[in-house]
């Protein structure tokens, strides 16, 4: 071969070797932003899980605040044990029912089987959910979220209620009802189809639980001594530090709960929704002070925080899709009506010990409903026909559920267990060393 035909060649095959080299050089970065993408996005995910774990601890010492301190521990095994109740039971079922793929009923009903079933390899992890979050950071984010369903009604049938029968309760509510109704939304079914919007719960988690809380007070009845000659009478709670201290835990949990909501660690999103919602905190205090303030004539400390409550869940379904005005507005509205609404379920003699019929059912209901009026992407009517959907599914399931508890194994303890307290008459201890000795020296 003559000397020009050789240099040829060698020069091509030295060209071939470097566009091969920066090609690879191309790919590489290309590959590496993904990947970064997919692991900062996963991240924020499961920060987000540990910020909704924290709210169980919120939603403990808010319920211990509340009530008084011979019911202590009772409160504190439920919400330790309720913790447990919605993970196993949404790993065996409620995540595939909740999230079924596909719809056997038009929309209405489906199940992807019992237990959890991660794709194999890049499809349980970047191509999962469009490199979002992983499977497994998708189960743990979503079963966070389905123990706080039952939470809400520990809060609003403690001091009277038989441990094994709520926590039976608590096992076929989260297991069953609670991912089958989720399923309609936030599984793609019909509810989803027709344009409904809850962004992170306000009635998909907070009403679902808040009907389940009003089915059981409404079968338990009140508490001894709440209702005396036609006259409320006021149960202080015996803790007002705790209550105060779970408050800001749940307000710090909510940014977990609608920031993680987002579904991404989008910048721009995440930071507008941690805005919204912490702008209708501030706005439900405002709201419920001065209305506290103006109806009971002194500032309520207890409705005040309640009425940071209701803030939170009012803006919990359109905290990604209403102004900076409207989520202040939403917030204050919620926060003044808690008040009037906290007393009203006590006139109606529907004894609710931490207000979770207000702040999760009935300020759940209005935050819904005001997606529907100050998104203009939304219909008010398909967000009624939402909340109407809820109510006429979750709260005769509840009640029957506690209907069936009754007639069997019973759901109230004896008149004397509840003077006793439930520390003491079921669980044979004190939250505080002496407090028995003391009261009944």
């Amino acid at each position: 071969m003559c000397k020009w035909k050789k240099g040829l060649l060698m020069f091509a095959g030295v060209l071939a070797v470097g566009m091969a080299a920066h090609a690879d050089e191309a790919v590489a970065p290309a590959v590496t932003a993904a990947d970064a993408m997919f692991t900062a996005n996963n991240i924020w995910m499961m920060v987000s899980v540990f910020l909704v774990f924290t709210m169980h601890l919120g939603f403990a010492t808010v319920e211990t605040g509340l009530t008084r301190a011979k019911n202590t521990v009772n409160i504190l095994f439920k919400n330790t044990v309720i913790v447990a109740i919605g993970l196993l039971t949404y790993a065996l079922i409620g995540f595939n029912l909740m999230y079924p793929g596909d719809f056997t009923i038009a929309g209405f009903f489906g199940f992807g089987g019992f237990g959890l079933h991660s794709p194999a390899g890049a499809a349980g992890l970047i191509e999962y959910a469009d490199g979002h979050y992983s499977y497994w950071t998708d189960f743990m984010f979503q079963g966070m979220f389905a123990a706080t369903a039952a939470t809400i009604v520990s809060g609003a049938v403690a001091e009277r209620i038989k441990l094994s029968s709520f926590l039976i309760f608590s096992a076929i509510y989260v297991a069953l009802v609670y991912p089958f109704v989720g399923s309609w939304t936030w599984g793609g079914g019909w509810l989803a189809e027709k344009g409904f919007h809850d962004f992170a719960g306000s009635t998909l988690v907070h009403s679902v639980g808040g009907w389940g809380a009003l089915a059981g007070i409404l079968l338990l009845g009140p508490r001894m001594g709440k209702y005396v000659n036609g006259q409320v009478k006021a149960i202080m709670g015996h803790n007002m530090p705790l209550l105060t201290i779970g408050v800001f835990l749940l307000w710090l949990g909510w940014f977990g709960f609608n920031g993680g909501s987002v579904l991404s660690g989008d910048p721009g999103m995440v930071s507008y929704v941690l805005t919204t919602t912490s702008l209708a905190a501030a706005a439900g205090i405002i709201g419920s002070m001065l209305s506290s303030w103006t109806i009971q004539k002194k500032p309520d400390l207890t409705m005040v925080l309640n009425g940071c409550l209701a803030g939170l869940v009012g803006i919990t379904a359109g905290a990604d899709a209403v102004s900076i005005s409207a989520a202040i507005l939403i917030g204050f509205i919620c926060g003044a009506v808690a008040v009037p609404s906290v007393m009203m379920f006590d006139k109606l003699k529907i004894d609710d010990p931490v207000g979770a019929t207000t702040v999760h059912l009935v300020c759940g209901i209005l935050g819904t409903l005001f997606v529907g009026v100050f998104s203009p992407d939304y219909s008010f009517g398909v967000q009624l026909l939402g909340v109407l959907s809820y109510g006429v599914a979750c709260f005769p399931a509840a009640f029957l559920i506690f209907f069936a508890l009754k007639k069997t194994i019973g759901i109230r303890f004896s008149e004397e267990e509840e003077l006793k307290g439930l520390d003491i008459g079921e669980h044979g201890m004190e939250a505080y060393a002496g407090f028995q000795f003391f009261t009944n020296s």
